[in-house]
């Protein structure tokens, strides 16, 4: 059986007066029915356009999406026309951006903005899109619903606004959802309890999941598969297991040893990622990471390494080094 989606050889380019910025360089993954895939990185590695690529939400000009292939439910999104990628947002694929407050429209009332979704795709009447509407905010554990849904925006905490944009997110039943760094603005005891529900009510409705993070501890605990991206690439991919017992790349290294553990001296110094992510108008023919890297060898400068089976099956990495990294770690153990 096929996967959900299938992204393939993706690239995604924005053209500015500095040069073309390869944000997205040539990524493919898949994500199956009903499964939570991750997709890791810092700042400015391509996670966001690569989620809005997969919606066609790039801004034109100045981003386009020059070639690959973003095949869902047997449809390649690239090929349709704009009408029909309408229909497939929202109703197919719903959508949970970084900052609601900014995602929500501040002079429509919550009730509105959940209801519009179902009358544009499902044809729903206003009183059947009401009632729904009631449903999907005691589904996402908002109480008093009637009085929530004539609220607007600015009269709710950001943990509430979380809840209406997975509300609208889950409206129409979608078999895919894509969570933007879904709790950024929000505390930690809310973000706990925001993760719990969506997960909770991925595995309860089937929905596949994609989470896009800096947070490795939120890959930990609700994953099921990991990407790894650094300067538009997938440097490392595989399941969560494998990613946080057996890294296989240096970058995912350094990300894992930069988080504090519990189980390390209180004293214990964080190990950072040295350096700073590169400039995308200037990358050379090598590795990207080599810069920061400490275990760049001559090779890394000449060429990029593909992503290529590492460990575990269906683990990969792009490091020419990956398997001296795995052995390594099996001597130290």
């Amino acid at each position: 059986m096929p996967p959900l989606l299938e992204v393939k050889g993706l690239h995604t380019e924005f053209r500015t007066g500095a040069g073309r910025v390869p944000a997205v360089d040539g990524i493919s993954f898949a994500v199956e029915q009903g499964e939570t895939v991750a997709i890791v990185g810092e700042s400015g590695s391509g996670k966001s356009v690569s989620a809005l690529s997969i919606l066609r939400l790039v801004a034109d000009p100045p981003g386009r999406i020059t070639s690959g292939q973003i095949v869902f439910d047997g449809k390649d999104l690239l090929s349709l026309s704009e009408a029909e990628m309408r229909q497939i947002r929202g109703r197919d694929i719903g959508m949970v951006f970084q900052e609601p407050m900014t995602s929500l429209n501040p002079v429509l009332t919550i009730g509105r903005q959940i209801t519009e979704v179902l009358e544009a795709h499902q044809g729903a009447d206003r009183a059947a899109a009401d009632k729904r509407a009631l449903e999907l905010l005691e589904l996402v554990g908002i109480a008093d619903g009637p009085r929530r849904l004539r609220q607007y925006p600015h009269q709710l905490s950001g943990g509430m606004r979380q809840r209406v944009m997975i509300a609208v997110a889950l409206a129409c039943s979608p078999k895919l959802i894509i969570a933007d760094e879904p709790t950024t603005a929000l505390d930690v005891t809310i973000q706990a309890q925001i993760l719990e529900l969506m997960k909770s009510l991925t595995l309860r409705l089937n929905v596949a999941l994609i989470v896009i993070t800096h947070n490795l501890g939120v890959v930990a605990r609700y994953a099921h598969r990991v990407n790894v991206m650094y300067a538009g690439r997938i440097v490392e991919s595989g399941p969560a297991d494998a990613i946080y017992h057996d890294p296989r790349h240096p970058y995912t290294i350094a990300l894992l040893k930069s988080v504090p553990r519990l189980d390390q001296p209180r004293r214990a110094r964080l190990d950072p990622v040295e350096g700073q992510p590169p400039d995308l108008t200037r990358l050379d023919g090598g590795c990207a990471f080599r810069p920061r890297c400490r275990f760049a060898v001559e090779q890394c400068a000449q060429s990029i390494p593909s992503l290529a089976a590492s460990g575990e099956a269906g683990h990969l990495a792009a490091c020419f080094r990956s398997a001296e990294l795995g052995a390594a770690r099996d001597v130290a153990a």
